[in-house]
């Protein structure tokens, strides 16, 4: 069953959303990343530089994830304007509609989507 017309502009809606408040993140994210630590010193105690590089670690982690994020929601706005959103981008097969609902950003099947984490596509 392919998608409605009103579907399509309700999961763009979504999907600009999560795009808009996911860029608004990762400026703060990526700013915090970037801006030096002005308590940083030969004072400081070893342990506490360890905690600070484990925390810059964590955010440049989260901040990875949130651009591969971000690319999967350019991808799907794009499918939108290609008229192929809700269509498998390896099998060809319709995405169902409950997947599109928990995940509205998904550009393939639950099916194609294992297969491409296990390597085998």
């Amino acid at each position: 069953m392919a998608l409605k017309k009103s579907d399509i502009v309700k999961f763009k809606k979504r999907l600009e959303d999560l795009r808009a408040q996911l860029t608004q993140s990762l400026k703060g994210t990526t700013d915090q990343v970037k801006t030096p630590d002005e308590g940083t010193g030969y004072s400081q105690h070893q342990a506490d530089q360890g905690t600070d590089d484990f925390d810059r670690t964590i955010s440049l982690e989260v901040t990875s994830r949130e651009f591969n994020l971000l690319k999967q929601i350019d991808r799907a706005l794009e499918k939108i304007m290609e008229g192929t959103y809700g269509v498998c981008d390896i099998t060809g097969d319709e995405i169902p509609l409950a997947r599109l609902e928990a995940v509205p950003y998904a550009t393939m099947t639950v099916k194609a989507q294992e297969q491409v984490e296990k390597g085998l596509l």
